[in-house]
């Protein structure tokens, strides 16, 4: 039995409802976040349910064809390579190690970048100029280009990648961040806080930083784009993962050689690589048309 409520108030959904409400009106933005729930669940699930060892080699099942092939074999869903490694295994292990390493180092550059262009929004003098023009500077260069240059001093492996990567996406956040709280400490209720007497920390923990989720969340998909692409290249162009780590870009550079006798070795990878980053850059036009339209509302 529902009780009556003598004052009729008008229900208001919370932001991150809201925020929901307004994604879900876009299909295209509901179809890239459930493959990106995929490539997820993979990222965390994915070696579990992996048939065999990713580096295992079967010299009596070299240049399989995928399963609906005529010649295929159920035993190989996509077949295998020129070593007799089993496709399907090496796709879910190397989407795990492209998707998971592009998160963290986004997770690591959009924390530094924050925390350094706090500091440098809410400095000023020779300090914040210098800063300021040192960083645009690096933006003038491409984020691949800042990491090839890094990998080529650090040495090449998956971690020097990543920290190249890092190097090169730490800026951009420094960049939007800096502007972002330059802009709000010019506004009216920054200067109420600080004519209450609240410090630096807590004009930024308290103030900025809830008006700047929509600025961060934006950002980082850009980034997390980025980042798989810069990825996937460096290992593409032998830079980044080395050895028995699989990794989509490193899969498709060893597959190069045989691309005209088995095509499914270039196509796997590479689709793969292609479906994360549309995902990715739908999810996160979606997230940004529903930030907008909920702010119209």
């Amino acid at each position: 039995m529902s009780q009556f409520n003598l004052y009729q108030e008008e229900f208001q959904p919370s932001p991150i409802k809201n925020i929901w409400l307004e994604f879900k009106q876009s299909h295209f933005a509901l179809a890239g976040l459930a493959v990106l729930l995929v490539f997820c669940t993979i990222a965390i699930v994915g070696p579990i349910f992996a048939p065999y060892d990713p580096s295992l080699q079967n010299t009596n099942a070299l240049l399989l064809p995928p399963s609906w092939a005529s010649n295929g074999s159920i035993s190989h869903l996509l077949g295998t390579d020129s070593l007799g490694r089993d496709v399907f295994a090496r796709v879910l292990y190397g989407s795990q190690t492209t998707f998971v390493s592009s998160v963290v180092l986004v997770a690591v550059a959009l924390i530094v970048g924050v925390t350094l262009g706090t500091l440098a929004g809410m400095s000023s003098g020779v300090r914040s100029s210098i800063l300021n023009h040192f960083l645009d500077a690096l933006l003038a260069i491409p984020t691949l280009l800042i990491a090839i240059i890094i990998v080529a001093i650090l040495g090449t492996g998956l971690i020097n990648s990543m920290l190249a990567i890092i190097l090169a996406l730490i800026p951009q956040f420094v960049h939007q961040t800096r502007t972002f709280v330059r802009n709000e400490m010019e506004k009216d209720y920054i200067l109420l806080d600080k004519l209450d007497g609240a410090g630096k920390f807590r004009i930024f923990w308290h103030s900025i930083l809830p008006a700047m989720f929509e600025l961060l969340a934006v950002q980082s998909t850009i980034a997390l784009s980025i980042a798989i692409i810069d990825i996937s290249a460096l290992g593409f162009l032998n830079l980044g993962a080395q050895g028995v780590t699989v990794e989509l870009g490193a899969m498709l550079s060893q597959s190069l050689e045989s691309a005209y006798v088995a095509p499914w070795l270039v196509i796997v990878p590479g689709l793969c690589v292609f479906m994360l980053v549309l995902s990715v850059n739908i999810v996160g036009e979606g997230l940004r048309s529903a930030l907008r339209n909920r702010l119209i509302h």
